[in-house]
Formats: C-alpha cells, sequence, structure tokens
C-alpha cells in the first residue's frame, strides 16, 4: 500500500478510530517511557547495592579493628618491644587497608550513579511534540448540531 493509498484510507476513517489509533499509540508511548526509565534505575539501584554493601564492610572492618589497636596500643607501650602487642597492631592495619580499599570501591560506585538522562530527554522530547498538538476548532455548524443532539 502506497502511501497515497494510505492517506486516503486516513481520510476516511471516523473519528472514533482516530481517537482510539492516538490512545493506543499515546499508550504504548508511555509504556516504553516508563521500560526505559526502569532498566536506567535498575542499572544505578545495582551500583548504588555495591557501594552500600561495601561501604557497610568497611565499617564493620573499622569497628572490629577499634579493640584491637586498642590492646596493641596498650600492650606496645608497655612492651616496646616485639610481642603479643605487635601481632595485635599488625592485625589491626590490616583491617583498616581492608576498610580502606573497600571505602575506596564504594566511592568510585557512588560516583557512577547518574540520572536517567534518556528518560528524562525522552519524556521532554515528548512533552514538546504534545505541547504542538492543538485540537480542531468546531464551526459554528457543528456546535449548533452537537447542542441540538444533546437537548434531544
Amino acid at each position: 500500500m502506497s502511501a497515497v493509498d494510505q492517506g486516503a484510507q486516513g481520510a476516511e476513517r471516523t473519528l472514533g478510530q482516530l481517537v482510539a489509533s492516538a490512545t493506543a499509540e499515546m499508550s504504548a508511548l508511555v509504556h516504553d517511557e516508563i521500560a526505559l526509565a526502569k532498566a536506567e534505575i535498575r542499572q544505578d539501584v545495582k551500583r548504588v547495592g555495591i557501594g552500600g554493601s561495601a561501604i557497610g564492610i568497611a565499617g564493620v572492618f573499622a569497628l572490629f579493628s577499634l579493640p584491637v589497636l586498642s590492646f596493641a596500643a596498650a600492650y606496645g607501650i608497655h612492651n616496646l618491644g616485639l610481642g603479643l602487642a605487635w601481632s595485635f597492631l599488625i592485625v589491626g592495619v590490616a583491617f583498616l587497608v581492608l576498610a580502606g580499599l573497600l571505602s575506596l570501591i564504594a566511592v568510585s560506585k557512588f560516583k557512577k550513579v547518574k540520572p536517567p538522562e534518556k528518560t528524562i530527554a525522552s519524556v521532554k522530547q515528548t512533552a514538546a511534540v504534545v505541547s504542538t498538538v492543538k485540537p480542531h476548532p468546531r464551526s459554528v455548524s457543528d456546535q449548533a448540531v452537537g447542542v441540538a443532539r444533546s437537548s434531544s
């Protein structure tokens, strides 16, 4: 079917068919916009989950290192030589190094979180197109027919 045939067929369509077609197309457009938003947000939620987990684990390691480092400092001052205290100190520093690494991972994941830019651009474009659509003005004879139909 050529474009001329489609144009002729479109001229023959009833108002109800045109409204149904427009409604179906708008519904499909809204569904596509929602699907795009879900896809973009799903990626960001995953990044936030990984970053949140890393920062949580880093907090746990830092919390575990406090009593270890406290014991190590106390034994270190008392002992001033290699002994039990230095082993506590080595373990405490290892926990802090792990906490630092996990914190760096978390920060790098949080920096990658962005707003759903494609969805925002698509919605703005759709809004711009829809805002240019104007209803067709009704003629005086059409309005008189509408009034006559509603009063009967």
